[in-house]
């Protein structure tokens, strides 16, 4: 396999210049080439302290090594039935091969979410298994990640030649269903899949992401796998400490009406002890997904994100509850 096929883009002129330079303009042109020809893309430059995201890596490998009794006080309550909330939360690796631990918006309280009612929007307990510094790091990097994506969709509204402001109807935070989560692969014994072209093992199935983009920090240990829309064959995303990974999903592909479609990726079985952190950006609940929204004149008509996105979960069994 080689590891030339997703190109690596220094996003920093449009974190220093805005989206109005001729540097952010050629940035903003290599995103779209990007997206259109592979789905994938490393950004560094992107205004995140890596020393941070280690210490994002200290705290999933710490929660992981918890002890299960531990980690299942997180677990929704297909998995504990002390627990009231469905969606967000840890999940065991029996169900898909991997552990998970699924954090929503860390501005949702317990008040919001019992006045809101919403399925996916849930307060997530997490001082039952993390003290109040790991809450403060985790909830600056929500923020930090949460804007990076944000930035980048307002780079596509740009690349049509729209009010980037336009993404403020898509995106309201406490309202979006965009997700920060951990992804441990223990030692697994077994593939979780054969791949049924060309019968690789894999520890994590083939499939595409729902949301706009997924932003994805993976350890040194690799084995993300993209898949060449054209030729069908498979390529590694290499290991950049100093770079994050980015991938177009479904919700981006509808609302550009094809034009940035969703890519199929997997990971590579090994039994190597993994870590992975992709924070999925994801529009508010109630926002009418309009294949109009960039192409033409916004028409608020179409079905709610909340209900494109149940739609497209239902492949992944860690969210089969």
């Amino acid at each position: 396999m080689t590891d030339s096929f997703i190109p690596t883009i220094n996003i920093s002129p449009l974190l220093q210049n805005e989206l109005e330079s001729n540097k952010s303009k050629k940035v903003l042109k290599q995103i779209e080439s990007a997206c259109i020809n592979v789905g994938f893309f490393q950004v560094i430059g992107h205004g995140i302290n890596p020393s941070e995201i280690k210490k994002l890596t200290i705290l999933g490998n710490k929660f992981f090594n918890f002890e299960r009794k531990k980690k299942f006080l997180l677990a929704p309550k297909k998995w504990n039935n002390k627990n009231k909330h469905l969606y967000r939360g840890y999940f065991p690796s029996k169900v898909n091969g991997k552990e998970g631990l699924d954090i929503g918006d860390l501005k949702v309280t317990r008040r919001y979410s019992n006045y809101l009612k919403n399925q996916y929007i849930e307060h997530l307990d997490l001082k039952k298994c993390f003290d109040s510094k790991s809450i403060k790091l985790l909830s600056n990097y929500f923020d930090e990640i949460f804007s990076l994506s944000e930035l980048l969709f307002k780079g596509i509204i740009k690349l049509y030649n729209k009010n980037p402001d336009l993404s403020k109807l898509a995106f309201s935070r406490l309202k979006t269903l965009s997700t920060l989560r951990f992804n441990y692969y223990p030692k697994q014994n077994k593939p979780v899949e054969i791949s049924n072209q060309d019968r690789v093992p894999l520890g994590c199935e083939t499939h595409v992401d729902s949301g706009v983009f997924t932003i994805l920090y993976q350890d040194k240990i690799g084995g993300l796998q993209v898949q060449n829309r054209i030729n069908k064959k498979w390529f590694n995303v290499k290991f950049n400490k100093n770079a994050l990974v980015v991938n177009t999903g479904r919700a981006l592909e509808f609302l550009s009406d094809g034009k940035f479609k969703a890519t199929n990726h997997r990971v590579l079985w090994n039994k190597k002890k993994r870590l992975s952190i992709p924070f999925f950006f994801e529009p508010s609940f109630d926002f009418k997904m309009s294949k109009s929204f960039l192409n033409n004149k916004y028409f608020k008509k179409g079905v709610n994100y909340e209900n494109f996105l149940k739609k497209s979960l239902q492949k992944f069994k860690e969210y089969r509850r």
